[in-house]
């Protein structure tokens, strides 16, 4: 069982019933999924940039990566119904567990000039997105073999009826969001 989920289960979910006064077990919120998202413009001009992506995808979550294409054309960006645009993974259970402990624990804090996690990153419904700029920070990327610096998105979808429990929850397992006023 992974680490962060069993102290959930022991000591995190009766903390939060206790702050919440839930009548139900059920009310405390949960990790529903992880979604994590890289967008590939490169890949118009450059066919290789997608495979990279894909295999950068399946190091870091374990699993293989589903290649989104565009829905609709857009001139602008030179892009056409069809092209492939972006590749994303979707963590459930053990897997989302063993990647939300990975983030917390081992990530950010690699990550250079980290100052915290801002508090805006919500989304109205309990869901928490984070920008991850190097992909290098991952400790299965072996930044010698880089040919390029990629960034992600990391969104974790909890079962939070708002922001507020969503921040709660995140909190009690340490989540490194920002100590300073603004918060910005």
């Amino acid at each position: 069982m992974a680490r962060l989920l069993d102290e959930y289960n022991k000591r995190i979910k009766k903390e939060i019933m206790e702050e919440n006064k839930y009548q139900s077990i059920m009310q405390v919120p949960t990790l529903k999924k992880i979604v994590i998202n890289v967008g590939a413009g490169e890949s118009l001009t450059n066919k290789a940039a997608m495979d990279e992506i894909v295999e950068i995808l399946a190091k870091i979550s374990g699993q293989k990566p589903v290649i989104n294409k565009a829905k609709k054309a857009v001139s602008a960006f030179k892009i056409r119904e069809g092209m492939e645009i972006g590749a994303s993974v979707t963590l459930r259970g053990q897997r989302m567990w063993e990647f939300f402990d990975k983030l917390v624990n081992v990530v950010l804090p690699r990550t250079k000039d980290f100052r915290g996690l801002s508090t805006k990153s919500f989304d109205g419904h309990g869901n928490y997105t984070i920008g991850i700029e190097d992909h290098t920070v991952f400790v299965e990327i072996d930044p010698n073999n880089v040919t390029k610096i990629r960034s992600l998105e990391v969104t974790l979808v909890t079962t939070a009826e708002n922001d507020k429990e969503a921040k709660l929850f995140l909190d009690k397992f340490g989540f490194p969001f920002r100590k300073d006023v603004n918060n910005s």
